[in-house]
């Protein structure tokens, strides 16, 4: 059978909390899963050890198990490729053509900054 990595979602009306569980892709997203890896906050809070005042959402994640389930063949869903992609688990999934390939700078800049490396160099 079929095993996805994916969300389920806990928490109050406006206010989601998601567990990141791996279950069997037939069964319903709160159904009882294998196993329960991490938790998933979207709701952006203040970082109580950053003064900055920058909002984040936490992730808290049980990567040895995680990459236990991706090496068995565990299929993640888009949104937890994603989450898994920002921790560096995976790979980013959906690229675009443009952020592939290395920007370019015209022939007259591309010039300029070789001759001026040079000069610095040197």
């Amino acid at each position: 059978m079929v095993v996805k990595i994916r969300l389920a979602r806990f928490g109050r009306k406006n206010a989601p909390f998601y567990n990141i569980v791996i279950a069997h892709a037939r069964t319903a997203r709160n159904s009882q899963p294998l196993e329960v890896v991490g938790t998933y906050d979207p709701m952006p809070k203040p970082d109580p050890y950053d003064n900055s005042g920058k909002l984040h959402k936490d992730i808290k994640l049980d990567t040895i198990r995680t990459k236990y389930w991706i090496g068995v063949g565990a299929q993640p869903t888009p949104t937890v490729w994603r989450l898994l992609s920002m921790l560096g688990i995976m790979e980013p999934k959906f690229r675009t053509k443009d952020s592939q390939a290395p920007l370019s700078l015209p022939k007259e800049a591309e010039a300029e900054s070789k001759s001026s490396l040079r000069w610095e160099l040197e």
